[in-house]
């Protein structure tokens, strides 16, 4: 069927599923939203003739919205090391879960939240060279043949294949979640909250790992640490001095790029996402803050 038989309405429905490439391709809602925006311009420039022509807009689509993540992903080096501190992805609410589910003006809004989303796959993403991150996001999460793929990166589909392999071993290789039932997650998570809510460093401490890890994005807009903190005892009095220097600080237990996490709010602003990871015995190995307050703009209808 060509673009005519289509129809605008079937093209403009294929928003949804380019908006949830975007995102895993390029970890910031908004970077995807001009993305997509960018494919779609693109779509309605094309004469009317040339788009009677096309067999499968939404693979016309994706194709081009997957070229104008891979500029930007070849620019995002350069701009990252320009970001004061650490940059993080933009995290993800649950609308379901809030009830707040909107006509689908928010790109947050069409995400499908799965295990492609996790906090510590988004991160390892963020090591693979353009090329990989493509080729695995296309193929390992959305299942796009690799002949497709080929003509987004300008290669042979053997040469994706590749690549898709090369991202692959860094994924496994990286430390990555237990296999954590989201009950035995969502319990950490709530620990975490009521030690943190009580100011008790030596719960904290139980809680976390020894080895565990927090990294945090302040965007050089509010304060945060530059660095990660590395070490259960620093987490826990880290902690326990934001909670200090916050009073009338609120955290509240919500789902983050579809797993339990805790948002923290004060005078009905929220201030911080943070995700967690955590290990087969139920104590949190990694802490994802993200207190730019430009990554928190799809948080702002918490309720």
């Amino acid at each position: 069927m060509g673009a005519a038989g289509a129809g605008i309405d079937a093209v403009a429905g294929e928003r949804r599923q380019l908006i949830n490439v975007a995102y895993r391709l390029l970890g910031s809602l908004a970077e995807a939203e001009d993305a997509v925006q960018e494919a779609y311009a693109r779509w309605y420039a094309l004469p009317r003739s040339r788009r009677d022509e096309i067999l499968s807009p939404g693979g016309w689509l994706t194709t081009v919205t997957g070229r104008i993540c891979l500029d930007v992903l070849g620019s995002a080096r350069a701009r990252r090391e320009r970001y004061v501190g650490a940059w993080l992805p933009d995290p993800l609410p649950d609308r379901a879960e809030w009830g707040l589910v909107s006509e689908g003006g928010d790109p947050a809004d069409q995400m499908v939240l799965d295990e492609s989303v996790a906090m510590a796959l988004l991160v390892v993403l963020e090591s693979m060279t353009p090329a990989e991150r493509v080729a695995f996001v296309l193929h390992d999460v959305f299942r796009y043949p690799f002949a497709e793929i080929a003509a987004i990166l300008g290669r042979t589909p053997a040469a994706c294949k590749q690549l898709a392999a090369s991202a692959r071993r860094r994924v496994r290789d990286a430390p990555g979640p237990a296999a954590v039932a989201g009950d035995g997650r969502a319990e950490a998570v709530r620990r975490v909250k009521e030690a943190w809510q009580r100011k008790d460093i030596a719960a904290l401490i139980d809680l976390l790992d020894p080895a565990a890890v927090m990294t945090a994005d302040g965007g050089g807009l509010v304060g945060t640490v530059l660095r990660p903190v590395e070490g259960g005892a620093r987490i826990a009095q880290y902690m326990v001095a934001i909670a200090d220097r916050a009073p009338g600080l609120e955290l509240l237990e919500r789902s983050v790029n579809g797993a339990p996490g805790l948002v923290a709010r004060r005078g009905g602003t929220v201030m911080t996402v943070a995700s967690f990871d955590v290990d087969g015995d139920g104590l949190i190995t990694r802490i994802w803050a993200v207190r730019n307050p430009e990554k928190l703009r799809p948080w702002l209808r918490d309720g």
